[in-house]
């Protein structure tokens, strides 16, 4: 009996996605179950819906906004996702849903902002000297035992998704589709429903692979084998690469090719060029090709959405992000806007250019629309549906929003610290929107705001709150307004430990 009802529960998982199968799974429910299965089959609502289209989504980890070529790389090499660009739309004001990794894949699965589900930053606390932190907040490196404690106590913060969340996978799952997570996951143990989960392509779904030379190479191979298998559709494949995240390594014959390239630079103008990045670069571009190759042999092309992005922006040592300010980890622009084109032939112009702002949450909704599939009931959806800009149409105006409670060190804004010295940090506790050209960050240290003009000042160089002070006033109001709305998380202790004698500079 034991027996019967593993098998049975394994294959209702199969049929039913994961946060219906909790509410009906009852003793009652599995005794019938085999009766029901198959009415229940899948397939057959496959066959139904064949106009629906397959989604692959190919996700890049830690790649800047103009590391590839269609958007001007001057080093790195990127044909074939320069091919998706041509063949499709290029989205010139595409972000990230966080500053970094798990935030951003976090906003992509549940289409909700980073206050809705708690994850901010890897690890979950604040990584820098706890001695320039005005706001007492989780800190790694914090020794007091009480003091951390204290911080800890203040609001919730998570290093995984909540079982309970409703996912895409589970959303096209419900639908139909056949669903596959292939790479990195970043958000705990629980798969959301995804029929295949893999880290490296060949194991299962835990694991982790940064610096291993040939994972772009396995997970290629089996979400070829994935597309192959399943190309009567539909189909979602989630293909996220370890690539390029540190540490940089890759193949040695592919970085010996870019470093006879470097060395035929002029020194002078070698800039950050990185030979091993390049070809970690080049890695991603390869499985962005493969699949594209697959994809087109079987003849499904005009039946499959082909997207390709990076889950938040670079690292200066390496990307190359000017002329935007900040890096990986900020909320500046270097921080937050991310490459993405999408491919969807007969339905995407080809050659099409799309500068309307689009984010993480928006793929839930997008999706699920594509899908014919039902919206999530028990959490809201913060994105929108981009069907129309796909098709060449217009959708509303509307705000994007970052939320980072947290301080991370690195490059973005630098502060007057004791000795005469300076530090910088690249994350700092802080909220921000964009609307059309405007975007707005507010300092939680001060309470004060910065007001920048992207059309005119993409570098973040000219704060213009004090100039224009009903934009800032009416953008402020929105801001506040967003923070109570998804209960965002404002730290406003101070924190004893900091050594800050003024106040750090809120715009510069």
């Amino acid at each position: 009996m034991i027996q019967f009802l593993a098998s049975t529960q394994t294959g209702l998982r199969r049929l039913f996605p994961r946060h219906l199968l909790r509410r009906i799974a009852t003793p009652a429910f599995l005794a019938v179950a085999p009766l029901l299965a198959p009415a229940l089959d899948t397939s057959v609502a496959r066959a139904e819906s064949p106009e629906r289209p397959n989604i692959v989504l190919i996700v890049a980890d830690d790649l800047g906004w103009q590391d590839v070529g269609y958007m001007s790389a001057e080093f790195f090499e990127t044909p074939n996702i320069d091919r998706l660009a041509d063949q499709g739309m290029r989205f010139t004001a595409a972000y990230s849903g966080g500053p970094n990794c798990s935030p951003t894949r976090a906003c992509i699965m549940t289409g909700t902002y980073t206050p809705r589900h708690h994850i901010y930053t890897p690890g979950g606390k604040s990584k820098g000297d706890t001695r320039y932190m005005r706001l007492l907040v989780p800190a790694r490196d914090r020794k007091d035992g009480p003091l951390r404690n204290k911080a800890a106590a203040q609001f919730p913060i998570s290093n995984s998704l909540d079982s309970g969340a409703v996912c895409i996978p589970e959303i096209l799952r419900s639908a139909g589709y056949r669903t596959a997570r292939l790479g990195k996951w970043h958000l705990g143990e629980d798969t959301q429903g995804f029929h295949l989960s893999s880290a490296n392509g060949k194991g299962g779904p835990g694991g982790s692979f940064y610096g291993n030379v040939d994972v772009a190479q396995q997970l290629t191979d089996r979400a070829v084998k994935f597309i192959n298998d399943n190309r009567d559709g539909p189909f979602f494949l989630y293909l996220t690469h370890w690539d390029v995240h540190v540490p940089h390594k890759a193949r040695q014959e592919v970085t010996k090719r870019y470093r006879a390239k470097l060395d035929a630079i002029p020194e002078g103008q070698r800039k950050n060029f990185n030979p091993v990045y390049a070809a970690m670069i080049e890695a991603v571009d390869r499985s962005v090709g493969r699949v594209l190759e697959k994809v087109d042999q079987l003849g499904i092309e005009k039946n499959t959405l082909i997207i390709f992005t990076s889950d938040n922006g670079g690292l200066p040592s390496v990307s190359q992000l000017e002329p935007l300010r900040g890096q990986k980890g900020s909320l500046f622009e270097a921080g937050v806007r991310i490459p993405a084109c999408m491919r969807w032939t007969g339905k995407i112009t080809a050659g099409s250019v799309c500068q309307t702002p689009i984010t993480s949450v928006d793929f839930l909704p997008t999706f699920t629309k594509l899908a014919g599939g039902q919206l999530p009931t028990t959490q809201p959806v913060d994105g929108v549906d981009l069907t129309p800009l796909l098709l060449g149409e217009k959708i509303a105006e509307r705000s994007i929003f970052w939320h980072y409670p947290l301080y991370l060190q690195g490059k973005g804004l630098t502060i007057d610290v004791p000795g005469g010295k300076t530090y910088s940090w690249r994350g700092f506790p802080s909220t921000s929107l964009r609307r059309g050209d405007w975007k707005l960050i507010e300092f939680h240290e001060t309470n004060a705001v910065a007001l920048y003009n992207l059309r005119d000042d993409p570098g973040e160089q000219s704060n213009l709150a004090t100039t224009m002070p009903q934009i800032a006033a009416q953008l402020r109001a929105e801001l506040d307004a967003w923070q109570e709305k998804t209960n965002a998380p404002v730290p406003v202790l101070a924190n004893p430990e900091c050594v800050l004698s003024s106040p750090t500079t809120s715009a510069n």
